[in-house]
């Protein structure tokens, strides 16, 4: 299907309502975002749950320079939302695709902040799972409705946005889940917390990886992940709590799920094929 055959559709009065709900879902994933940094009289994420979520709270959970790629998500996601409110976008069938799903992400997004803030540990793994998963379904329909023809701002705010969202918010669940598990398993588990760690960073690994093979090898998920997985390596190595096995692995892995993905996309510059 060709770009021009994507906007030459009819509008209808669903393509206006889908618009409407996008720009609505965003502002209430922003608006959970203030909540979450404590903006509107709350406390900030890192002191909720009784510190659980914070970056020195659990072995599997990064330094807090890591989650400044929220602002990049964040940025991305307002910027498509103004692009896709505009009127040539209306009937756009990709938009239609995944427009509901975006604004769907949107919601949990914004819904995960707001559980943290106010409800319990074990309801935030149940949102974030429940974002991973909207995540994962919405970037892999990206990746099947894409064609060439779609262009470059497509690419970046659709699958370029979703697929650092998918990222970040893959190595953010297995976080989050840790952060609970600390707080709830008995403290003698804590002196096999090591290999532990290491062998969940080896299950993140093949998630990456099958990610990026499963998408045709996109940047973007590995992207996000490498960068989360080497702010955990930084806060293993330099922070507490202290693991050198974790922190070492972390690196391996951050290698492992982007190393692959940069070689084909080099490949492709190389020899390019289409999208």
């Amino acid at each position: 299907m060709a770009h021009s055959s994507r906007a030459s559709q009819t509008p209808v009065g669903l393509d206006l309502v889908r618009q409407i709900v996008v720009i609505s879902a965003v502002s209430f994933m922003l608006i959970g975002a203030m909540v979450g940094i404590g903006l509107f009289g709350g406390s900030a994420v890192q002191d909720l749950q009784n510190g659980a979520l914070d970056a020195d709270a659990s072995y599997l959970a990064p330094a807090r320079q890591a989650f400044s790629i929220w602002s990049v998500i964040y940025v991305g996601l307002i910027i498509y939302t103004i692009w896709q409110a505009l009127p040539q976008q209306r009937a756009n069938s990709r938009q239609r695709e995944l427009g509901w799903l975006i604004a769907l992400t949107a919601v949990l997004n914004g819904l995960w902040l707001v559980v943290a803030q106010f409800a319990t540990l074990p309801l935030t793994v149940l949102a974030i799972v429940a974002l991973l998963i909207a995540l994962g379904f919405t970037f892999h329909r990206a990746v099947v409705t894409r064609v060439p023809d779609d262009g470059l701002v497509d690419a970046i705010l659709i699958d370029g946005v979703t697929g650092l969202h998918l990222g970040w918010v893959t190595l953010a669940t297995v976080a989050n889940t840790a952060a609970w598990l600390t707080v709830s398993v008995p403290a003698e588990w804590a002196d096999a917390a090591t290999p532990i760690g290491i062998a969940v960073l080896v299950v993140v690994a093949v998630i990456g990886i099958a990610i990026a093979w499963i998408s045709g090898w996109r940047i973007a998920p590995g992207l996000a992940l490498a960068w989360g997985l080497t702010w955990l390596a930084v806060g293993r190595l330099t922070g507490e709590p202290h693991s050198t096995g974790i922190g070492v692995t972390a690196v391996i892995v951050a290698v492992a799920v982007l190393v692959p993905a940069l070689l084909v996309a080099g490949l492709r510059m190389l020899r390019p094929q289409g999208d």
